[in-house]
């Protein structure tokens, strides 16, 4: 096997455990506020806690990575995530919990911006898109076994053994990562150079620089992924925030029928992505990468905005699931996208842009969760905020329609390669 491939084998293992980790909290959660004696307005401290760390540390854990090597850095953040992970284990009380949960999210901030930049170091420009695919959904895959895999093991042995357990798999991959991988590509154990001239020089370029930050905070093209990405995110979010209490009031779904078909929409995403990433390469070489990850990414989110209205709209429990399921399986093509897309624009300071991009992601979450939870209080409503993040997908669209990705950081070969057609 091609050691590139293995490498993205790598980065998609640790994409399951990031989301394993990161829906841990969840599954246990009910137990822990028992245990631990929290009330429902404090455990919201306790999950928001995790997601500001993660909003604020995200470029400069990209940067990082950018500067010192994406092999050290994500060690580092592979083994800062595990020991807090194991620590919320043995926390005792709300303010440990909520400091640990902050920590945690400082650690785990820049798992994406760096494994972006270890995709733009070790795949082909053609190449990219696909492996962007590959690692969003082994994350929808972590998503979607969180409950099956965790539930279990807390009936058995506890809430405080299944971070524990969570804590010991991710040392056992920041091991095997810093022992095998390498971030030159012609310094990997056993590489051909047959397969170091199909990377490319970007994969030899670039590495232990400080980010130029007055260039890229100057990129037009950055600034508008960026705010592109902040308004998708208020699709995303809905999914992972407020998908099934609005399945239970606005769907009239029972718990049960809750627990089963608000999984749907993640698995969908995992052959979304992957399908995704396939699409971005093979369009990409007929057309050329400026317009193809201009045209998927934008078609897919108008079509997500009508699907979500639609469902807004439904009130069957068929019509809705088909509906929810395919526009969160729609928003997921274009992910891979989104992602090569900021890749081309950063260049070799690929973690530090898409960690920019991603930060844009965390506070649209963020106004996506307040703003539901506001206009549900003041209407009792709960198909109107559905319909205003529709809106905000739709000027995504907008908006990445009008991104040119080769306009960034690239070198003059890699510009050479994005702009290659068939």
């Amino acid at each position: 096997m091609k050691k590139r491939y293995i490498v993205v084998g790598l980065l998609s293992v640790v994409s399951i455990i990031t989301f394993l980790d990161r829906m841990a909290i969840a599954v246990a959660g009910p137990q822990i506020q028992q245990d631990l004696h929290i009330s429902p307005d404090k455990w919201g401290w306790v999950l928001s806690a995790y997601v500001i760390a993660y909003g604020i540390f995200e470029i400069p854990s990209g940067a990082m990575g950018d500067k010192n090597g994406h092999r050290r850095e994500l060690t580092r953040i592979a083994v800062w995530w595990s020991a807090f992970t194991a620590l919320t284990g043995w926390c005792q009380n709300f303010l440990q919990l909520a400091a640990t949960r902050f920590l945690l999210g400082i650690g785990a901030a820049g798992a994406y911006p760096n494994s972006a930049g270890v995709l733009w170091r070790w795949l082909p420009a053609h190449e990219r898109a696909r492996g962007q695919g590959a690692i969003w959904a082994a994350s929808r895959l972590g998503g979607a076994l969180a409950p099956l895999l965790l539930v279990p093991l807390e009936e058995y042995l506890g809430w405080r053994a299944v971070f524990w357990a969570l804590a010991g798999v991710g040392l056992v991959w920041a091991i095997f990562w810093h022992r095998w991988y390498h971030d030159q590509p012609a310094q990997q154990p056993g590489i051909t150079p047959e397969e170091v001239g199909a990377i490319g020089k970007q994969g030899d370029d670039g590495l232990h620089r400080s980010p130029p930050w007055k260039k890229l905070l100057r990129l037009r093209q950055l600034w508008l992924i960026t705010v592109a990405y902040g308004f998708y995110a208020w699709g995303s979010w809905f999914y992972f925030n407020w998908f099934p209490t609005w399945m239970l009031h606005a769907g009239h779904f029972t718990m049960a029928q809750m627990g089963v078909y608000a999984s749907f929409p993640f698995l969908l995403g995992i052959g979304s992505n992957i399908l995704g990433g396939m699409l971005c390469d093979a369009l990409a070489k007929r057309i050329g990468v400026q317009y193809a990850y201009r045209i998927i990414t934008s078609t897919c989110l108008v079509v997500v905005s009508v699907l979500l209205l639609l469902m807004s709209m439904s009130s069957g429990h068929i019509a809705i699931v088909v509906l929810a399921s395919a526009s969160f399986a729609v928003m997921d093509l274009m992910l891979p996208a989104a992602w090569a897309m900021c890749m081309s624009i950063g260049g070799q300071f690929g973690g530090v842009a898409t960690g920019i991009m991603n930060t844009s992601g965390q506070l649209g979450g963020l106004f996506c969760t307040l703003a539901f939870g506001y206009i549900v209080s003041a209407t009792g409503n709960y198909d109107l905020p559905v319909r205003v993040v529709a809106l905000m997908v739709f000027v995504a669209a907008l908006i990445f329609s009008q991104i040119n990705c080769t306009n960034g950081l690239t070198t003059d070969e890699e510009r050479a390669s994005v702009l290659q057609t068939a």
